[in-house]
């Protein structure tokens, strides 16, 4: 750009006709390379695809879904760039998709509006870069950061929360009887070497891993503010619920029932994601 202002100058000055063409030529080239590198960023949509799980502070992959709406051109030499990190796309095909992921951080939980990709090329000859800016109509709810931490548990000091046991019967506690064979317990529970001393089966019997529910309430944790709190329950949810307990969760007035499912975690991490966020 400047060689041609200073070549432009020089043929006003001399009024050197080879110079105006010279001049000419090059601006006839940059408008040319501008042109195309405008057209190699039409046509481009672009959609977010977040993971269901994101937790502030903790880097994560966003996925991202480019495609090429032109009907003749492809795109060439594209960069995406997302919170500080960039993909690059050599080559996206007309009337086709792709997917590219970019490793990210959220730096806070909850509801992040407004969020935007921005794409550049210097596509064909780097003279200019050319910029455009997606946004989302898309809101990603971005969960507390999980706070390890231990708590005695009532009925135990020596337990922890979601260890606790119970004496019903089941198949997957610890051992704590042996019993006479009835014929309705599984042959693997058959204790052999003892019941080759006496004359009838004998069979091991199992107290049941406790599954009582847990109500997980927010005021009542150990935290000095509000965020630590929060992370301290996001702890507990996902630690209980490995362990196949059942979790409510009460913030305030809003109490949530205790469930076990997937998606039961992920309706209690939202509403600690966006409890008092800013």
């Amino acid at each position: 750009m400047a060689l041609t202002l200073l070549l432009g100058f020089a043929a006003v000055n001399t009024g050197n006709n080879l110079l105006f063409l010279v001049v000419a030529s090059l601006l006839a080239f940059m408008a040319l390379t501008g042109l195309i590198g405008w057209f190699n960023l039409r046509g481009l949509e672009v959609e977010i695809v977040p993971p269901d799980e994101i937790y502030s502070g903790m880097e994560t992959l966003v996925t991202f879904r480019f495609t090429n709406r032109k009907r003749w051109l492809t795109s060439f030499l594209l960069s995406a760039e997302f919170l500080g990190s960039s993909t690059v796309i050599l080559l996206a095909d007309r009337q086709s998709a792709c997917s590219r992921s970019v490793p990210c951080t959220f730096p806070r939980r909850g509801r992040h509006a407004g969020l935007s990709l921005l794409i550049s090329s210097p596509f064909p000859v780097n003279f200019f870069i050319r910029r455009l800016q997606c946004g989302f109509a898309e809101t990603v709810t971005v969960f507390p950061a999980p706070i390890p931490f231990r708590t005695v548990s009532a009925d135990a000091g020596r337990e922890r929360v979601g260890e606790l046991l119970r004496s019903a019967n089941g198949h997957d506690g610890e051992l704590a009887r042996i019993g006479d064979y009835s014929g309705r317990e599984p042959l693997k529970h058959v204790h052999w070497r003892l019941s080759a001393r006496h004359d009838a089966l004998k069979v091991k019997g199992f107290n049941a891993t406790g599954t009582e529910p847990v109500v997980i309430d927010l005021e009542t944790l150990p935290a000095r503010t509000t965020d630590e709190a929060v992370g301290r329950a996001a702890y507990l949810v996902n630690d209980l619920m490995r362990r196949n307990r059942p979790v409510g969760l009460r913030l305030g007035d809003l109490l949530v029932p205790p469930g076990l499912s997937r998606s039961h975690r992920l309706k209690l991490l939202k509403e600690l994601a966006v409890h008092a966020a800013d």
